[in-house]
Order: structure tokens, then C-alpha cells, then sequence
């Protein structure tokens, strides 16, 4: 054990570790997803919801992923077989989703370079035109170059190593980050804008509908798809059941107490999240109104652009810090997705970092170009089992994170909860004497309530309705 220990790299400290975990966490998903639903889901009775969901669900699989990842200092292809040998299954089936989300969220990465150049040469007018965005991923050149562009500039991070790497990179960009979002949000707040037909919105007004729960005329039934999202959302936030988590812990050293750790990283992601919408949910309001607010791409790519555009060149210049976050962020996640499979190459093939890195690069640039392609070259349509309608980057998307995480999610807590049974995981946070705080809720998630939220969440991507 020890051997694999010194080939393997190491964040030198706590700090690093949770920089690292939350950056991994940080991502578009975060930024683009949870002001829509939060808007969608009754404002404040979502953000409930999900801060309920990130103490409980949340806690229990970033826990039950990084101690698993520090106890058999493996990845995630690797790790799961290490706690029971009948297991390693599922260790395939968790690196599948670095490997199915690489390749589109490298794409993205590049439509985020693309904007952030479009802002920073002062053509905010042009990018907030109707058809902009659906004219630049339609050519068949540009999205490729700033897809390499992008996946070049993470791919720099995962060959510096673990340390000099993604933790120097982490303790670098993720303060920035949290400066830029905070001052953001205030911005947004301060806006005040008047219609054509004379109506007047101001920010503040908009931060009432984002924060003050909705339960007018919420029935059951509303409230279970509330929760349902609230956890969809749950596996963007806080990254699990992709590998990354089990990835970053075989990284952590013996002598580190988690608990602080994983408190840490979920403050992190749940204040990332609270503020993209803080940030977000206001302006939108301002300059749209609430049927303003849509989700994912059309949100940063669409919506927003021309709220920076209504307001002059103020907009231009919160524009070019606005797309310097989100790349930050999605420069961040993107390593932690790349780290994964590196990780998992090293201990499996035993690969040189190196050669892993290399490999992982020339993959993501491959099929990340036959991403841009699927709204071009190879561009269909396809009815997907929860009712949307999809191409190429949406299927990927619907196989990663609609069907693998919550089944590995699901794998993952009979694993613990009823075959090698919560004592492995509760003996490995406590090493060295240290608490295991939340310990009862812990182990009533893990053999229960989260299998069983999983179950339905599952139920749901397939399109069955309870």
C-alpha cells in the first residue's frame, strides 16, 4: 500500500484538498442549472429543499466517496474493487461518467472562451443578436478551435500533477471566483430597469422572488418534483458519483481529519450555488421579467448576452467578468473530470502520469470535436425517455447524469449500507482519534433514505411518473 502511496500524487494540506474538491464541484452546472430551478421551483421553497437535501443526501455521498477513495488509495475504476472484490463493476460503471461528460463539457468550455472573446473585443451588441449563439455552434470550425483552446489550458493543470497542479491552480482561481460571484451578486441587486409598457423592476424585487418561498397552490405532487430536482441538481453541485470525489480522496493523507474537510467543501458549493442565483435570478428579472428564465445554455448563451447588452457598456464590462468566472469555474470542473480518468489509467494500466494525461487529452479533443460536429455535420434529433428532445451533447448528458450517477449513486449505498456495511466508512473517518459528526444520519442515509430517493430519482429520468 505504501509503494502506491508514493507513485500517487498528494495535496500537500487540507486547504488544497478542499479548494480542489469544491472547484471540482464549482462548474457550469451550478452557474446555469440552479437559478433556473429555483426560479422554476417556487424560489426559496427549492432552495429549502435543496439546502436540506446538500446536509443530508449531500454529506453522505461526498463522505462515503472520499473515504473510500483516502482507505484504498485508488480510483474510482479501481477503488470499489479494493472494498469488496465482487465489486469492481461498479467501479467501471462510475468512470464511464467522466468519460461519457469529458468530451461535451470541453465543448462547452470552448462556447465559454468564444463568448468571453466576443466580450472582451466589445462586440456585446453582437453577441446578444437573436440567432447568435445558434449561428456559432452551427459552423463547423470555430467551436472546435475553442474547444481545443479550452481543453489545452485544463489539460495544463492535470500535467503540473496533484500538488503543483490542480491544488496550486485551485488555491489560485477559486478566491478569485468567490470575489468575482460576490460582486456580481451586488451588482445584479443594485439594477433598476423600466419596460415599454412603463413597468419599473428593480433587483431587490427580483431577489424577493428568488428567495421567498412560493407555496401558493403547491400540491404533493409539486412538491416530490421540487424535491426530485432539488436532487438532480445534488449530483452537479457537489460532484458526486462521478468518480472525481473517490479521485481527490485517494489524495488526501492518513492524518487528515475529513469531517472539517467535507463541512467545508459543502459551505462551498451551496454558497457557489446560492450565489449564481443571487447573481443571476435578479437581472433576469430586471430586464425580462420572470418568463425570462430559462435553463443551461440558453440561459448563459442567450439570456444573458443581451441583459449585458441592455445595459451599455456597464454590461460589457460586468459581461467580460461574468465569462471570466464561468470559465474559471469551468476550467476547474473540467481538470477534476480529466483527473478522474488519469487517475484511473495511472492505477489500472500503470501509466506513466504523463502518458495519462497525454491520452486523456488527444480523447477529450477527439470526441469533443465530434461533440461541436452533432450541431453541424452530424446534427439529428432524438426523443429522449424524460420527454425532451435532444442531439448529440443532450444524449451524452442524458446517459452521464440522468441514468449512470444515480445508479452508481444507488450502487454505491447498498455497497456501503448492506454488503460491506457503514463501519468501513465510519472506521476511516475516525482514523487518528477523530469525530464522526452526523454519524446516526449518516448511516439512515446510507441504507435507506438515499437508496430509496435514488430509486425514484432513477424512475424518473426513464420517464415513469409516480
Amino acid at each position: 500500500m505504501m509503494e502506491t502511496k508514493k507513485k500517487r500524487g498528494n495535496f500537500t494540506g487540507r486547504l488544497g484538498f478542499v479548494l480542489a474538491a469544491a472547484g471540482s464541484a464549482v462548474g457550469l452546472g451550478n452557474i446555469w442549472r440552479f437559478p433556473y430551478l429555483a426560479a422554476k421551483d417556487g424560489g426559496g421553497l427549492f432552495i429549502f429543499c435543496y439546502i436540506i437535501l446538500a446536509l443530508t443526501f449531500g454529506f453522505t455521498l461526498l463522505t462515503t466517496e472520499i473515504a473510500i477513495g483516502r482507505k484504498t488509495a485508488q480510483s474510482p475504476l479501481t477503488a470499489y474493487g479494493v472494498i469488496h472484490p465482487k465489486w469492481k463493476g461498479l467501479g467501471i460503471l462510475a468512470s464511464l461518467v467522466p468519460i461519457i461528460i469529458l468530451p461535451y463539457y470541453l465543448a462547452i468550455g470552448g462556447w465559454v472562451l468564444k463568448y468571453l472573446t466576443v466580450f472582451v473585443t466589445g462586440n456585446t451588441t453582437t453577441a446578444a443578436a437573436d440567432g447568435y449563439f445558434t449561428g456559432f455552434i452551427s459552423e463547423q470550425v470555430s467551436p472546435v478551435v475553442f474547444m481545443i483552446i479550452f481543453t489545452v489550458l485544463s489539460a495544463v493543470i492535470i500535467f503540473g500533477g496533484v500538488d503543483k497542479g490542480i491544488e496550486r491552480a485551485s488555491k489560485f482561481i477559486m478566491p478569485l471566483l468567490l470575489v468575482l460571484i460576490i460582486g456580481i451578486s451586488f451588482f445584479a441587486l443594485t439594477l433598476r430597469h423600466t419596460d415599454a409598457s412603463g413597468l419599473e423592476r428593480t433587483g431587490l424585487e427580483g431577489l424577493r422572488i428568488y428567495l421567498l418561498p412560493n407555496f401558493k397552490g403547491v400540491t404533493l405532487q409539486e412538491l416530490f418534483l421540487v424535491i426530485m430536482d432539488a436532487l438532480g441538481q445534488l449530483f452537479y453541485s457537489i460532484s458526486v458519483a462521478m468518480g472525481i470525489m473517490v479521485a481527490y480522496g485517494s489524495y488526501v493523507k492518513k492524518d487528515v481529519d475529513l469531517m472539517p474537510s467535507i463541512n467545508q467543501i459543502e459551505i462551498f458549493d451551496t454558497v457557489v450555488a446560492l450565489l449564481a442565483g443571487l447573481m443571476i435570478v435578479p437581472a433576469v428579472y430586471v430586464f425580462m421579467g420572470t418568463e425570462g428564465m430559462s435553463a443551461g445554455p440558453g440561459l448563459m448563451f442567450i439570456s444573458l448576452p443581451k441583459i449585458f447588452a441592455a445595459m451599455g457598456w456597464v454590461g460589457t464590462v460586468v459581461g467580460i467578468l461574468f465569462f471570466v468566472m464561468v470559465a474559471f469555474a469551468a476550467v476547474t470542473s473540467a481538470v477534476s473530470i480529466m483527473e478522474a480518468i488519469v487517475a484511473s489509467l495511472v492505477d489500472k494500466f500503470h501509466f506513466s502520469r504523463k502518458k495519462s494525461a497525454a491520452f486523456v487529452t488527444a480523447y477529450g479533443i477527439i470526441v469533443g470535436a465530434i461533440v461541436c460536429f452533432g450541431y453541424n455535420l452530424l446534427y439529428f434529433e432524438l426523443k429522449l425517455p424524460n420527454g425532451s428532445i435532444g442531439q448529440l451533447l443532450d444524449v451524452m448528458d442524458y446517459i452521464s447524469n440522468n441514468c449512470l450517477m444515480p445508479l452508481v449513486a444507488l450502487l454505491t449505498c447498498i455497497l456501503i449500507g448492506w454488503v460491506v456495511k457503514p463501519k468501513t466508512i465510519i472506521d476511516e473517518v475516525t482514523l487518528g482519534g477523530y469525530k464522526f459528526g452526523r454519524k446516526r444520519l449518516y448511516i439512515a442515509m446510507i441504507t435507506v433514505i438515499a437508496p430509496l430517493l435514488l430509486f425514484l430519482l432513477l424512475l424518473q429520468s426513464f420517464g415513469i411518473s409516480l
